[in-house]
């Protein structure tokens, strides 16, 4: 891709909005952040559609925290190293499983209200999910995501320093090295981030955006794939951006499929929480037999990557659309009480899960590589924070343990909140920006170029990128993405800016980095299953790291 922004010499200089603080993304990552720097400084949240709309909201499982006296952080190290397969730093799990209890403490404050147990109100009730050797994940119901965004953005609401823009989406990062590649001086080592080009989608109008700190908290990718359990706004922007800025970005060939999404013609693929298998749910085939004992020891409660593959090996040698989810040992009251949207979900398509088997097949879920961050959250770019699933912090390394998503949001929002307001009182002269200039680009007049070069993009990267990869297919994948992206760089300079174009262009560079990650672990391990090098190998036993080339 070409360089940052359309802006061109002699710059034409606007006043740039300021503020102190700019975070790009109101999810779980950054609402936290946002509140935890409220009371420091000038607060302003950028975000591509609705506030509430985005992965945090439609988390269903929970967040992991050993809470009991029965469980403790050690326990919860141990299951997250298990799950990562030997990728995970040490140092960062231990840190994040012993902050969890705090920081869940902290959300309950802020008036998240978790599930208690009726028998006994003082205790919460704790599900169990794939890879945890204990009960420790707090939920609510099986829509914890929402509840806890009601509850962050109800006290966003009563903060005066904090400024939520909605229906605005980022073109690029306003860095220091930019800006000197634009008078034609050497970048400084390291680079400096002081904001960002962003769209104004009601009026089409792209305007500066200036900040000390900037936190990137877009979430993740699931968009590049053709079936994700993603919200549509999930489309890698932070990642794309940040590594178009020169932040090194690794393991992004780690893609988790979650193994049970609704499958059912003519609707979209809709997450069934692996909290059901953890109370009990059994996979089996359309014949009704089960079938994990084939593939772990551990049966439904092995980590996703595992049921996945599994999932994926049964479909490809029966040929079955789909394998199914039996809950039929919970009565009707049981399954309203625990699972009430997911039970609503399948009754509107026709499926009583009390009594009936669940169709479900594997989509994309979740990225857990992303933008290399230290133990504040901060990229290689100075005053560039990455938080939440747009980061790689190294606690997910190969593969994630379920539920710790949401805790490594609030987890890292408190370190970067900690480094971010030391930051804010440095009194260097924010550099004027030039205006945006679109130069000739002109009005767009085939919407089909984007959307039929997003479905290419997805099927490829579905078909050639998906749960089991091969050398072969990931070369076809890179050839053909290297078009595309000519093809979209192209049409990014001919054309004014869209929504939808600035997301194709991120989706397109994201699909890119998983490809080349992918190509560079020849091994298989975690979430990267290849058939050309089936076994772990020590020698790969290492993050993958890319940087972009200037």
């Amino acid at each position: 891709m070409s360089d940052a922004s359309r802006a061109v010499s002699p710059p034409r200089h606007n006043s740039s909005s300021h503020s102190d603080v700019l975070i790009i993304g109101s999810g779980l990552a950054g609402v936290r952040l946002a509140l935890a720097l409220a009371s420091h400084g000038s607060v302003r949240v950028i975000t591509k559609s609705a506030r509430d709309e985005g992965n945090s909201r439609y988390a269903q499982g929970g967040i992991a925290a050993a809470w009991r006296e029965s469980d403790s952080w050690e326990k919860h190290v141990e299951d997250t190293m298990v799950a990562g397969a030997g990728l995970c730093r040490r140092e960062v799990v231990e840190r994040t499983a012993r902050e969890a209890r705090d920081r869940v403490a902290e959300l309950i404050e802020l008036g998240v209200e978790f599930d208690r147990w009726q028998e006994k109100p003082d205790l919460y009730d704790l599900h169990k999910e794939g890879g945890h050797s204990k009960r420790r994940i707090l939920h609510s119901k099986d829509l914890t995501g929402a509840e806890i965004m009601r509850a962050l953005l109800l006290q966003v609401d009563r903060q005066p320093n904090i400024e939520v823009i909605e229906d605005h989406i980022v073109v690029d990062l306003i860095t220091e090295g930019w800006l000197a590649r634009r008078r034609g001086e050497l970048p400084p080592q390291p680079d400096r981030v002081w904001g960002a080009y962003v769209l104004d989608q009601a009026t089409d109008q792209v305007k500066a955006y200036t900040a000390r700190v900037v936190a990137v908290c877009t979430g993740g990718s699931g968009q590049v794939y053709l079936y994700s359990s993603n919200s549509g706004v999930a489309t890698g922007d932070g990642v794309a951006m940040c590594h178009r800025a020169g932040a090194r970005v690794a393991n992004m060939e780690f893609v988790q499929f979650h193994p049970t999404t609704l499958h059912h013609p003519g609707q979209k693929p809709f997450l069934v929480s692996e909290a059901l298998r953890g109370e009990g749910g059994r996979l089996r085939l359309a014949s009704g037999e089960p079938f994990m004992e084939r593939y772990d020891p551990r049966l439904e409660l092995a980590p996703r990557d595992v049921v996945a593959r599994a999932i994926d090996s049964e479909l490809k040698r029966s040929g079955s659309p789909c394998v199914y989810l039996d809950m039929s040992h919970l009565d009707r009251s049981a399954v309203n009480h625990h699972f009430p949207n997911i039970h609503q979900r399948c009754l509107e398509a026709g499926i009583d899960m009390s009594v009936d088997p669940i169709p479900v097949v594997p989509a994309a879920h979740y990225q857990c590589g992303g933008v290399r961050v230290d133990a504040q959250s901060e990229s290689d770019i100075y005053n560039l924070f990455v938080v939440g699933e747009a980061s790689c912090t190294g606690l997910h390394g190969a593969n994630r343990l379920a539920s710790n998503s949401l805790l490594e949001a609030v987890v890292f929002a408190k370190a970067a909140g900690r480094s971010m307001i030391d930051r804010l009182s440095d009194d260097a002269p924010i550099p004027e920006v030039p205006a945006w200039d679109p130069g000739k680009a002109v009005e767009p007049d085939e919407q089909v170029v984007i959307t039929h070069v997003w479905d290419e993009v997805q099927r490829l990267m579905w078909n050639y990128v998906g749960i089991v990869r091969t050398s072969r297919r990931l070369r076809r994948a890179r050839q053909r993405l290297d078009l595309i992206e000519a093809e979209i760089d192209n049409y990014y300079w001919d054309y004014q800016l869209t929504g939808s174009l600035i997301e194709l262009r991120n989706i397109v560079n994201v699909a890119g980095l998983v490809v080349d990650c992918a190509m560079r672990r020849r091994e298989s391990r975690g979430l990267h299953t290849t058939l050309d090098y089936p076994e772990a190998n020590p020698r790969f036993l290492h993050d993958t790291v890319l940087a972009r080339r200037w």
